[in-house]
C-alpha cells in the first residue's frame, strides 16, 4: 500500500528552533501512522492566523507546493479551529489534518483492550463534534486515509445529536471501567505491596525498562505511542522486597485535551501509585522541554508530592550535550533498557527508596505476638529473626502505619 504524503506546516510565535523541533516530532507522528513527510514549512506570526492558520498568501503557496510535490495534503502543527481546517482546505484545494486528528488516529491504531479502544473513539466523537457546524466541504474532503481511523467515515457525517447519544453511551461504559478499575486497584492495594508508576515522554523506553524489571514480554517498539494500555506487573528486587510496577501512557507535548480527558481514568494510575519512576531519553536534545511536559501532565492528574526516581534511558546511544538535571526527583541514574546496562543498580534504588518510606525497628516479640510477625512479612522486609528465651528477637522495615501495631509493649514510654 503507498504511504499517504503530506507537507508539514507549524507556527512559529516565539522560538523557531522550539517550532523545528516540533515539527520533526511531527515528522515521527506521521511515521508513527503510516505517512511520510514530504517536506516542513515554519511561518513566522505574532500568533496563528484565527482564519487560515498559516495566513492567506502562505495557504496559496502552501497549495501550489501540494501540487508541485504530488502531494496528498498538508499536515499542521497545532489543532486547528472548524474555521481554519474548512478555509486552508478551501484555499489549499486539497485534504487539510491536524496535529490532533494525527494523534487520535495513532491512538486509534494502537489502542488493543477494549477500555482504550472505547477511549478513543469517545475523544474522536468529541473532537469531530465540536468541528460539524461550519465544516461542510472539508469534511467530506477528509475521505480515507490517515485522520478517519476509529469510529469510521460515517460518524463524520452524522448529526450532533446522534453523535452526543454515542458519547454518552461510551461514557457511560467507561465509568463501568473506570469502576472495575477501582476494584482492581482497591486489590492491589490490599496486597499491601508497594507501587511505582513509570511515567515518561513517549518512546523514552517505558516499556522496554518494564520488561527488564519483571521478564515479561509486553510490546516495545522504536514508536511513538507503541502501547496505550497501562500494564502492571510484579518486581521481585534482590533483598527480597517486591514492588507493583504499572507502565503507563507516554505523554506527548500539545497532547489533545479530548485524549486527556478520555484516558484519565488509566492515566491516573500515577496518582495512586506510591512512587513514581520518571524515564527520561538520554540522547534527546529536548529533554528539558519534554521533562516538563510530563511535569506539566502529571499536575493536571493531581500527582504531586510523591518520591521520585528518575531514571535516564538510552545511555547505548551518543548522550544529549547538556547533561540531564531534574530538581524534582530524590535520586537518578543512567541505563540501556535496551541492553540491560544499569538495570541491577537500578533495582537497588527502587529497593533503597521502598526502604526510605518505611520504619526500621529492632524489637522483640513474644511467642504470643505470631500475628505481629505475620504482619510484618505481609506488609513490610524482615530482615532477621531470632528465637531466645525471651521472646522473638526481630529487626525488619515496616510501613508507618504499621509501627504503633507492632511496637512491644517494653518498648512503650
Amino acid at each position: 500500500m503507498e504511504k499517504e504524503r503530506y507537507l508539514l506546516v507549524a507556527v512559529a510565535t516565539g522560538d523557531e528552533d522550539e517550532a523545528w523541533a516540533s515539527l520533526d516530532e511531527l515528522k515521527d507522528l506521521l511515521k508513527t501512522a503510516g505517512g511520510e513527510a514530504v517536506e516542513g514549512f515554519i511561518q513566522r506570526l505574532p500568533h496563528p492566523d484565527p482564519a487560515t492558520y498559516t495566513g492567506s498568501g502562505k495557504a496559496r503557496e502552501l497549495g501550489e507546493l501540494t501540487e508541485a510535490y504530488r502531494a496528498d495534503g498538508i499536515l499542521c502543527d497545532d489543532e486547528l479551529s472548524p474555521m481554519q481546517l474548512k478555509n486552508l482546505s478551501e484555499i489549499t484545494g486539497g485534504k487539510v489534518i491536524d496535529r490532533t486528528m494525527l494523534i487520535l488516529d495513532i491512538f486509534a491504531a494502537h489502542a488493543r483492550t477494549k477500555e482504550g479502544q472505547i477511549q478513543v473513539e469517545m475523544a474522536q466523537l468529541k473532537y469531530r463534534m465540536s468541528r460539524l457546524r461550519g465544516m461542510g466541504v472539508a469534511l467530506s474532503r477528509l475521505g480515507g486515509g490517515i485522520g478517519t481511523r476509529g469510529p469510521g467515515e460515517t460518524k463524520l457525517e452524522t448529526d450532533r445529536r446522534a453523535i452526543k447519544r454515542k458519547v454518552a453511551a461510551l461514557s457511560s461504559e467507561i465509568e463501568r471501567m473506570k469502576n472495575v478499575r477501582e476494584t482492581t486497584r482497591k486489590k492491589r492495594q490490599g496486597s499491601a505491596l508497594p507501587t511505582a508508576a513509570i511515567v515518561g515522554y513517549t518512546n523514552a523506553g517505558k516499556s522496554t525498562l518494564l520488561n527488564k524489571l519483571t521478564s515479561s514480554d509486553i510490546l516495545a517498539e522504536d514508536k511513538l505511542f507503541a502501547t496505550l494500555d497501562p500494564t502492571t506487573r510484579v518486581c521481585r528486587l534482590e533483598d527480597g522486597q517486591e514492588v507493583l510496577l504499572t507502565d503507563t501512557v507516554g505523554f506527548i507535548n500539545k497532547l489533545p485535551h479530548h485524549l486527556i480527558d478520555a484516558f484519565r481514568s488509566t492515566l491516573e494510575e500515577a496518582k495512586y501509585a506510591d512512587y513514581i519512576i520518571h524515564v527520561v531519553d538520554g540522547s534527546n536534545e529536548d529533554s528539558d522541554l519534554r521533562m516538563k511536559v510530563v511535569y506539566d501532565t502529571l499536575n493536571d492528574l493531581g500527582v504531586t508530592g510523591k518520591p521520585i526516581l528518575l531514571v535516564i534511558n538510552k545511555s547505548d546511544l551518543p548522550a544529549a550535550e547538556d547533561p540531564i538535571r531534574d530538581p524534582l526527583a530524590q535520586k537518578s541514574i543512567h541505563i540501556s533498557a535496551k541492553t540491560g546496562k544499569g538495570i541491577d543498580e537500578l533495582a537497588n534504588l527502587i529497593a533503597q527508596m521502598i526502604r526510605e518510606g518505611r520504619k526500621h525497628i529492632d524489637t522483640v516479640l513474644s511467642y504470643t505476638e505470631g500475628s505481629k510477625l505475620s504482619l510484618i512479612r505481609k506488609y513490610g522486609q524482615l530482615l532477621s529473626e531470632e528465637y531466645e528465651a525471651d521472646g522473638i528477637h526481630i529487626t525488619a522495615y515496616i510501613p508507618a502505619f504499621l509501627e504503633g501495631d507492632i511496637r512491644s509493649a517494653d518498648d512503650e514510654p
